[in-house]
């Protein structure tokens, strides 16, 4: 018989989709919008359709894995734990438990992955990271000038009169968002996209600027100076809500517009269209991207533009936000990993050594006392994803032991001793949230798991009881591996928030409690000053920054060149994949068959390049083979790898990318990245 269940997508993209998924036999037949998510009605985007074939795939890992001999080979789960279990006692007796890595990523979310800490707690602590490969820089700059990191309901943006696109592709990378960009252009709102590329966002856009990369803070200076110079700035706005706008103005002294047009490559007179238009029509909405962030000027860049809705007033209003990330679905977040929340208390023996992952290989290396001996992957790709692919691949090399928990041979599996298969995000109920929408939502189960797949909280009871951990620790901290111990388990989150039960979450998306959709509306800012701040004692007292938004060069490109590697190397996500998940399925292989070099026709020609030549894409880091191709529309001087992509596929950008932290919230500046390309004879 057939059945409809509701469920949500849990990949770490912006929209975080409802689905309608249709089942029969066991199998999954169809996947359909659900109209109750305001966010995401219009339904899921090619790689949520393409979930029909990533579950069933036959390129599925199934079973757990052994590597022999360098061949991967077939063995029992109980064989796996035995494995497991012994190997780790050994590390833990010899070196101490220290000397195991835990490494997640944001592969999948969801409550449920608290367990894992919760075992690694009860095992007596492991090495982990900090720092994140993805926003964090930006989300520091925002809650250092604003408090907090929330943004209007995405659908509020209709209610724009002008919109900036800045370094974000909407009609690629959150195409739900492109559906209220379209409405609010249908009632008139201005549309402005500012990127070095062209891309089917711009095509949309009645301005359109190509800024040098990492130079955004600068072209964003210019602007507040030409906005406050015409007398365009929200003078009531900033009287009653904010602090610093007179230091910020005395900065300003120091920007000259041709200066600033010569170094970020914007024309004077599109910057001061931009001013023009910024200055008035109301009410604005920015949107920047997260590309700009992971520059090492990265979270400095992000205050500059956040200035410019600052200066004109446009926070706490209908149309008027800054849309960078909305947090108020992450309800759930302060149960995650409280002091007292801890099993295991040892002031000799905490439970965290970390190690940023923005320097993941070079630091896994580098730890001593005790080194590294094994690492166990869950969630993530880091082979492909952190930078420096060449010295994590070394950094894994050199462990004695690792253990990934993954759906697809991956770049990382084949760095493993031992793989053990995990789930898909049907096969085990979960709740999520979401960094866009405003939703919670249960990711409810819909079909088994085939073979012999457990879901990662199974793996951990059962490695658990191996390793002999008390019963009472394992009930408390643990779910039993049965679906009403789950449900159970899940539950429990939810009882201190009216409105939410499993019960209500089954029928779809659930507005999160309190939820504001005019961010900020009540004018409240959890600054130390109690007011939007453009200057942050706090931004110079943790991250050693000037207190006020400045432009800083990149330590790696426009102003900072370096002779043999003149080309700035552009690395933006592709629509048919999220990180470096997806391009393995047929289904996508059709639309995005091979990884290529995009590279203007002026810096082609100087190297002797055509359309479709190999070429070879390096720098002291290392470097890409591929194919190159001509893109007219691309402003020269720059060159563009997708990220993603695996090593069986070309290598993806991390090839050629160093591994260093932004300049705030420990991010990962893997943007400051210079390359040469050069004709494979």
């Amino acid at each position: 018989m057939r059945k409809t269940i509701n469920t949500a997508c849990p990949r770490n993209c912006y929209s975080s989709c409802s689905f309608k998924v249709e089942v029969e036999k066991s199998q999954i037949i169809s996947i359909e919008n659900q109209p109750l998510n305001k966010a995401t009605s219009e339904g899921p985007c090619l790689k949520g359709l393409s979930y029909i074939e990533r579950v069933r795939s036959g390129n599925r890992i199934l079973y757990p894995q052994l590597k022999l001999k360098g061949e991967f080979v077939r063995i029992s789960w109980d064989e796996a734990l035995t494995i497991i279990s012994n190997r780790l006692t050994e590390f833990k007796t010899r070196f101490g438990s220290h000397s195991i890595l835990f490494y997640a990523a944001s592969g999948m979310s969801g409550l449920l992955n608290n367990v894992s800490y919760n075992f690694w707690r009860l095992f007596g602590g492991v090495t982990t990271t900090y720092g994140n490969l993805c926003w964090p820089a930006g989300l520091e700059a925002t809650r250092l000038t604003l408090g907090d990191n929330r943004h209007n309901s995405p659908w509020d943006i209709e209610n724009a009169g002008l919109i900036v696109l800045w370094g974000k592709n909407p009609a690629e990378s959150n195409i739900h968002q492109s559906v209220f960009i379209e409405a609010a252009q249908r009632k008139g709102a201005k549309l402005v996209v500012i990127d070095p590329r062209r891309t089917p966002s711009s095509e949309r856009a009645d301005l359109f600027l190509q800024p040098i990369p990492g130079t955004d803070a600068i072209l964003a200076l210019a602007v507040a100076k030409l906005i406050i110079e015409s007398n365009d700035h929200s003078i009531d706005f900033i009287n009653s809500y904010v602090i610093g706008f007179e230091k910020f103005y005395e900065l300003l002294d120091n920007v000259n517009i041709h200066e600033a047009s010569i170094e970020c490559g914007v024309p004077v007179s599109f910057i001061s269209e931009l001013a023009d238009l910024m200055g008035s029509v109301t009410p604005m909405t920015i949107v920047p991207g997260y590309g700009m962030q992971r520059y090492s000027n990265g979270g400095q860049t992000i205050r500059c533009l956040l200035a410019l809705s600052v200066i004109t007033g446009n926070i706490g209003r209908e149309g008027a936000c800054w849309h960078y990330a909305n947090l108020q679905s992450y309800i759930f977040d302060l149960k995650k990993e409280p002091e007292s929340y801890y099993p295991v208390q040892d002031a000799d023996n905490p439970f965290r050594r970390s190690i940023p992952t923005a320097t993941l290989g070079k630091s896994m290396q580098a730890v001593k006392s005790p080194k590294l001996k094994m690492a166990w992957v869950e969630r993530g790709n880091p082979v492909a994803q952190n930078p420096d692919t060449n010295e994590t691949i070394r950094a894994f090399r050199k462990l004695e032991f690792v253990v990934v928990v993954e759906q697809f041979m991956t770049d990382t599996a084949l760095e493993a001793d031992l793989i053990l298969p995990a789930k898909s995000m049907f096969e085990q109920s979960d709740i999520i949230g979401s960094y866009w929408n405003p939703y919670i939502q249960l990711k409810q189960k819909v079909i088994d798991p085939p073979g012999e797949v457990k879901p990662e909280t199974e793996i951990y009871y059962l490695l658990a009881n191996k390793l002999r951990f008390s019963q009472e620790d394992i009930d408390s901290y643990i779910p039993f591996p049965d679906d009403k111990s789950t449900d159970d388990w899940l539950a429990n989150y939810l009882k201190d928030h009216d409105g939410l039960s499993l019960e209500v979450l089954k029928e779809g998306p659930v507005m999160a409690p309190g939820i504001q959709h005019v961010a900020f509306s009540d004018m409240n800012f959890n600054t130390p000053s109690g007011k939007i701040e453009l200057f942050s004692v706090e931004a110079e007292k943790m991250w050693g920054v000037n207190p006020l938004p400045t432009y800083e060069k990149v330590l790696e490109g426009h102003g900072n060149r370096q002779n043999d590697y003149p080309l700035c190397l552009l690395s933006p996500v592709t629509k048919n994949r999220i990180h470096s998940q997806f391009g393995n399925l047929d289904c996508i292989k059709m639309l995005d068959n091979e990884q290529f070099v995009a590279i203007s026709s002026m810096d082609a020609s100087e190297r002797g390049i055509e359309n479709n030549d190999d070429v070879r894409v390096f720098n002291d880091r290392g470097e890409v083979k591929t194919k190159a191709r001509l893109d007219n529309s691309l402003r020269t001087g720059n060159v563009v790898i997708y990220n993603g992509y695996w090593n069986s596929e070309g290598g993806s950008p991390n090839l050629l990318s160093i591994d260093r932290e932004t300049d705030m919230g420990h991010g990962t500046a893997f943007h400051d990245n210079m390359v040469e390309v050069e004709l494979i004879r």
